[in-house]
């Protein structure tokens, strides 16, 4: 089972750092809403669909690739917008697990949905001409449109970063998740910010949809599984840590990567048991801080 080359392995890495960077993506949008809002969003993986989606009708539309990759995640941003307002808003101050449900089926609406709309058969997104060929990494050749999903999450990762720790609103933003009385006391209005978190989480989620396109179809159900290991992402990083959320989607990645290659029966549970690990040894995840939720 472990006889391998060296080359198919590396292979696999690359392969695994690929869907690390898709969960990066969406395991960053949880963790940002979560930690200003305290909003579990089950939606989430919706939104991911809805990227994929998005991106489909923009590319048959324009015939450009680099359009769709641009506007389908400003249009399931704006779509987190309307959601935050007119659907979770008026459940700020009531039990936590209202706005839970409440997303949760928002995403069964949204999945049955895309399948009145666009149909149960799964379509399929092409990568534009300059990035469908493979590049040679030396040990073995390796598309380039994967090499692309890499480089576009580090630059969004970069300029995510420098937003939240450079910018005034990315320090209300952060002030906001410490201490959101004193910030309002400050004259802020938090529910714009919340809503602009919002909608920054999803919009992240329909990037990962529309770069995940190319490698795995658009399909009313691909948000399902990818929001269940999201989670688990989440969970693994800490709760509300952005740098969890980082390191976490990358060992995770690697994790089904790897468990499918040397024993694909064991993919389903293999990050589940990393989760249980890490909570064993570390309760509030790598990053996290306890008592957040309390």
């Amino acid at each position: 089972m472990f006889d391998v080359s060296a080359a198919a392995l590396a292979a696999q890495l690359f392969t695994g750092l690929v869907l690390g960077m898709i969960f990066v993506l969406l395991a960053i949008g949880l963790s940002l809403i979560f930690g200003l809002m305290t909003v579990v969003n089950f939606a989430h993986g919706s939104f991911y669909m809805l990227g994929a989606y998005f991106g489909f009708v923009l590319l048959g539309l324009s015939g450009s690739f680099w359009v769709a990759l641009a506007f389908a995640p400003l249009a399931v941003g704006v779509f987190g917008l309307l959601v935050e307002r007119f659907l979770i808003r008026p459940l700020y101050g009531r039990n936590p697990d209202d706005p839970l449900l409440l997303t949760f089926g928002l995403s069964l609406v949204l999945v049955e949905s895309a399948r009145v709309i666009w149909g149960k058969i799964g379509l399929t997104l092409d990568p534009p001409a300059a990035l469908a060929g493979a590049v040679n990494l030396g040990f073995t050749w390796f598309p380039t449109y994967r090499l692309f999903v890499i480089a576009v999450t580090i630059v969004v990762v970069v300029a995510l970063w420098v937003f939240l720790k450079r910018t005034n609103v990315g320090l209300v933003i952060r002030a906001g998740s410490r201490d959101p009385l004193m910030v309002a006391a400050l004259g802020v209005d938090l529910r714009r910010i919340w809503m602009l978190v919002f909608g920054i989480g999803s919009a992240l989620a329909g990037l990962a949809g529309i770069l995940a396109g190319p490698m795995r179809g658009a399909y009313a159900e691909m948000g399902v599984t990818m929001i269940i290991e999201s989670f688990v992402v989440v969970v693994v990083g800490g709760m509300g840590s952005l740098l969890g959320a980082v390191v976490a989607g990358l060992l995770i990645g690697e994790v089904v990567s790897l468990t499918t290659f040397f024993a694909p029966k064991l993919s389903d549970i293999a990050v589940f048991g990393v989760m249980a690990l890490v909570l064993l040894l570390r309760p509030s995840g790598l990053f996290g801080e306890a008592g957040l939720m309390e």
